[in-house]
């Protein structure tokens, strides 16, 4: 027959210090462990929300990113004329042919770091709905104005309503400020795509973004743009296109989390084996007690496995609260793949509570397996002799 479940409780219970204190190692490093997954996922996700599925990007064919992407002009009009581009309201095109310089900009608290801007088209805002005006007004096309988005403004000097900032040759005003939500376009400077080449000596496009008449017909437009010869062009959904940027990020934190909390997990388990290996010393009497009653060796070794399962459960439960708290905090860092200033906050989502409470559970099962198995082994009379 098996132990009773209670009687795992209340052992934990019993020894409640050494409860506590081991399930606080094991609540380390499952926050730890959340925490990073929970950066790599906010990255991630404020990326690939920066896309639309409706929408492609046309790249130049090998390049990475639209900092090294090159589009001439003649190629641009070229792709202006496939029916699949959805119409505006004045019957044109509905595309935006997009330039991105990169130029360093000196933070509030210190130092320098890459920021992105977007040289725009008349299509751009309404291609990216999600881009809202706070504060000013877009900039004119034709003239040297700015639009900054709000996570730029809250970490780089010069960039509030009516201040100038001088890059390219050229002194351009502030004249407005965006919110594109958990985007990355929040951490973009916009402004008219002509001026941008003009200013900083660029003949060509980054980007050409369009909006497809229908989502279905997005393999075909592919097709046509990487297979003709007057292109060398490449087409991405805008949602690939960005989920895409982040994978280098992405996945350098996931590695370097998964390398912290390995580190850290075998302190954690070294912790829960001699707790339980405590427990095992301080309940001889109790292990012969149960053997006399008639449990058999497989219950003392399941009800002991089930004392380490509770310590790692409770630890990956704390550790999943205190990380839940992370999601209020913005950071911002260089994304690799762009080399540019870009701030996201951290995501929890179900795949992650299961991640870690998962990984909690393997802390505790491997912590707890060679105490359970000695407790098991116990033999009966020299077991009751201990009392």
């Amino acid at each position: 027959m098996a132990v009773p479940f209670s009687y795992s409780l209340r052992n934990l219970w019993t020894r409640r210090l050494t409860t506590f204190l081991t399930a606080s190692g094991m609540a380390l490093v499952v926050f730890v462990f959340a925490a990073i997954l929970m950066l790599a996922e906010g990255l991630q996700k404020t990326l690939v929300q920066t896309g639309s599925p409706d929408n492609a990007v046309v790249l130049r064919k090998g390049s990475t990113s639209e900092v090294d992407s090159g589009i001439d002009r003649g190629q641009a009009a070229v792709v202006e004329t496939l029916d699949a581009i959805a119409v505006d309201a004045g019957g044109g095109p509905f595309m935006a042919k997009e330039v991105v310089i990169l130029i360093t900009l000196p933070k509030k608290r210190g130092g320098s770091s890459n920021v992105t801007i977007r040289g725009i088209g008349e299509a751009s805002m309404a291609l990216r709905p999600q881009v809202k005006v706070v504060q000013g007004r877009m900039p004119r096309f034709g003239v040297s104005e700015m639009i900054v988005g709000v996570s730029l403004a809250k970490r780089f000097s010069g960039l509030q309503v009516g201040d100038t900032l001088c890059c390219g040759l050229r002194n351009w005003r502030v004249v407005g400020m965006m919110d594109a939500g958990n985007t990355a376009f929040s951490s973009e400077i916009w402004a008219d795509a002509d001026q941008i080449m003009q200013s900083f000596r660029r003949p060509v496009f980054s980007s050409l973004i369009f909006k497809l008449t229908d989502t279905d017909l997005f393999d075909s437009v592919k097709s046509f743009i990487e297979s003709d010869p007057r292109l060398t062009l490449q087409a991405k959904r805008e949602t690939v296109f960005y989920l895409d940027q982040s994978e280098m990020m992405a996945k350098f934190l996931r590695i370097l989390g998964i390398s912290l909390t390995v580190i850290f997990s075998l302190g954690a388990m070294i912790g829960a084996m001699i707790t339980m290996y405590a427990a095992v010393a301080n309940r001889t009497a109790e292990i012969g007690t149960l053997r006399a009653l008639g449990f058999q060796r497989r219950a003392i070794l399941a009800s002991f496995l089930m004392e380490s399962l509770l310590l790692g459960f409770i630890g990956g439960c704390a550790g999943l609260f205190f990380a839940s708290f992370m999601q209020v905090l913005s950071i911002s860092t260089v994304n690799f793949q762009t080399f540019s200033e870009l701030a996201f906050r951290f995501a929890l989502t179900p795949g992650i509570i299961v991640q870690s409470l998962v990984f909690s559970l393997i802390m505790g099962l491997v912590g707890g397996f060679l105490p359970a198995i000695r407790a098991s082994r116990m033999n009966i009379v020299e077991a009751l002799r201990a009392s």
